[in-house]
């Protein structure tokens, strides 16, 4: 948890004076999160007073413990100030943060309708949640289904989860990806911000899921696969294959 909350801020100390260098600002998606974290923690705090005002230790374990819990929501949602980049419109950028938990040949009945390479990105609590658009082009395809909240790595969450599928065509329109959105055990809100036949930038916000949950990109089988299993990744940044 220190490590993740020394990078949000770097902290650069001269004298007396304490500049803070933002390298995260935090998402929309956030905002009521974090009110409402604030104001049950504040509750909860006064209500502590109020109950044990003669026990002081216990009142400031309850004061850490208030400023952890919102510390660590407050991580959740941040956004990475980096610049995105990629070096030509036929790789294949990860849409998500977190590991490489599958890579392998699918059916996918949904709207492809025949095989597909599957690879798979587990997002922990720790991870980046926001969702990046993998390749520029065309969105063809969004449908949300309701589903069941197995654990993210389950085999079968991909099919039986709450999910978000999206399908883009690339800009010569010969080649299309599917990204499905899947919720996890924890993760029970699935944001989808672009519509059908809305253009689209490699590396763009298209979405995001709270408090951890899994991404699977769906790719044609002459793809050139470029991660490993297990590997960590980075949305908008890591590439996963190159379209030929």
């Amino acid at each position: 948890m220190y490590c993740l909350l020394k990078k949000i801020l770097f902290c650069n100390k001269t004298g007396k004076n304490i500049v803070l260098h933002m390298r995260y600002t935090i998402h929309k998606e956030g905002y009521t999160v974090l009110l409402g974290t604030m104001v049950f923690l504040i509750v909860v705090n006064y209500a502590a007073e109020w109950l044990y005002p003669n026990l002081a230790n216990y009142l400031l374990f309850i004061k850490g413990l208030s400023v952890f819990c919102f510390l660590f929501v407050l991580a959740f949602f941040r956004i990475p100030t980096k610049r995105l980049f990629t070096k030509d419109d036929n790789e294949v950028v990860a849409p998500a943060d977190g590991k490489i938990v599958a890579i392998e040949v699918v059916e996918e009945p949904e709207y492809f309708k025949d095989k597909r390479i599957q690879v798979s990105i587990f997002m922990s609590p720790a991870n980046v949640h926001v969702n990046r658009v993998p390749i520029p082009g065309r969105v063809e395809y969004t449908k949300y289904h309701p589903g069941n909240y197995l654990v993210a790595w389950h085999p079968k969450s991909s099919e039986k989860n709450e999910r978000y599928t999206t399908v883009i065509k690339n800009k010569d329109g010969d080649l299309e990806v599917m990204v499905r959105q899947i919720a996890g055990k924890v993760a029970r809100k699935i944001s989808n911000y672009v519509d059908e036949g809305e253009q689209v930038i490699q590396g763009m916000e298209f979405g995001f899921i709270k408090f951890g949950s899994r991404v699977d990109i769906f790719l044609p089988l002459d793809a050139d696969i470029k991660v490993d299993l297990k590997q960590k990744v980075k949305g908008g940044h890591t590439i996963l294959a190159e379209l030929l």
